[in-house]
C-alpha cells in the first residue's frame, strides 16, 4: 500500500504575508489529489497502464494511496480534464486510446519557494525580452504613452513611506506584450498572471530604509526599456527588458544564496537586508 501522509513535501519560505508570523513546519505539502493524479499520469505515460486499460476501481485506488474517495474523484477528474482517461457508461475509467495533448500548465500549489520562482524567472527572459522588441517595432504612439504612464503610476506606489513591498508591475509587463502584436507572447504573459508576482514578498523582509535605493534601481531599470520602446528601437528595447529581468534574476538568486530554502525568520530578513543594503550603490542607467 503507499500511504501518502509523509509524501509529496516541497519547501515553503512563508513569506506569504506582512506579518511574517512563524510557523511550526516550513514545508508545505501538495495536494493529495495532485500526488494521486500525478501517479496516475505517469503509469499511463510510462506504459504500466495502456491506452483502453480500465483504471483500478475507486475503492481500489483508495485502498492503493490511502486517501478517500473525495481525493481519488478529484485526482480522476483532473486525469479526464486533461484527456488522459474517458468514462464508458455503466463500466468506469478508461485510458484514452487517443490521449488529448497536454496543455501547459503551472499546478497551483508551485511557485512557493524561491527555486520555483527562479524557474519562472528564467522562462519569463526568454519570452519578454522578444516582448519588448516587437513591442518597440510595432506600437502605437497611444501604446506607448500608455505604458509611459503605467510606468508613472508603478513609481506613484512608492510614495508612502510606512508601506514596504515590491511593486508588482504586471501590467506593466503585459501591456508591452500586447503591444507587440503576438498574441502568444501576450496570452502567455496573461496566462502566467498573478504568478507574476514572487508567493514570498521580498519587500515584507527588507528595512524601510533601504527600499529607496531599490525602488530607484527598478525605476532606472523600467525607464531604460520604455525609452527604447519610445525611440522605436527594438534593439536597445531588448537589452533594457534582458537586464531588468537579468537583474531580477540576480536578486532573487542572491536571496536564496543567502538565506537558504529551510532558513529561519530572522535569517531571511538578515539576508534580505544584506542583499538590498547592496543596492546603495550608484544606478547605471547603461542599457
Amino acid at each position: 500500500m503507499n500511504g501518502l501522509a509523509g509524501s509529496g513535501i516541497i519547501a515553503n519560505l512563508n513569506l506569504n504575508g506582512p506579518n511574517l508570523e512563524r510557523k511550526p513546519s516550513m514545508t508545505k505539502r501538495k495536494p493529495l489529489s495532485t500526488i494521486v493524479a500525478e501517479s496516475l499520469a505517469e503509469k499511463i505515460r510510462s506504459g504500466e497502464l495502456q491506452p483502453g486499460a480500465q483504471l483500478p476501481t475507486e475503492a481500489e485506488l483508495c485502498a492503493e494511496y490511502d486517501v478517500s474517495r473525495t481525493v481519488v474523484r478529484e485526482a480522476v477528474a483532473r486525469l479526464r480534464s486533461e484527456g488522459m482517461v474517458v468514462p464508458q457508461q455503466g463500466r468506469g475509467m478508461f485510458v484514452s486510446e487517443t490521449p488529448l495533448p497536454r496543455n501547459f500548465s503551472i499546478p497551483d500549489e508551485a511557485l512557493r519557494t524561491l527555486p520555483e520562482t527562479i524557474a519562472l524567472l528564467e522562462l519569463r527572459l526568454s519570452v519578454e525580452v522578444e516582448s519588448a522588441g516587437l513591442c518597440a517595432e510595432r506600437r502605437t504612439d497611444k501604446e506607448a504613452r500608455d505604458i509611459r504612464s503605467m510606468m508613472d503610476e508603478i513609481d506613484a506606489q512608492q510614495a508612502d513611506p510606512a508601506v514596504v513591498q515590491i511593486h508588482y508591475d504586471y501590467d506593466f509587463h503585459l501591456a508591452i506584450a500586447k503591444a507587440a502584436r503576438n498574441e502568444f507572447i501576450h496570452g502567455f504573459l496573461a496566462y502566467l498572471g498573478p504568478m507574476i508576482v514572487p508567493r514570498f514578498q521580498l519587500g515584507y523582509v527588507v528595512e524601510p530604509a533601504l527600499k529607496d535605493s531599490y525602488y530607484a534601481r527598478i525605476h532606472s531599470e523600467h525607464k531604460a526599456i520604455v525609452d527604447a520602446i519610445e525611440r522605436r528601437d527594438g534593439g536597445k528595447a531588448r537589452q533594457a527588458m534582458r537586464k531588468h529581468l537579468h537583474n531580477s534574476l540576480g536578486r532573487v538568486r542572491a536571496l536564496a544564496r543567502a538565506s537558504g530554502i529551510e532558513a529561519t525568520e530572522a535569517e531571511q530578513k538578515a539576508a534580505a537586508a544584506s542583499l538590498f543594503t547592496k543596492m546603495k550603490r550608484p544606478v547605471s542607467t547603461d542599457g
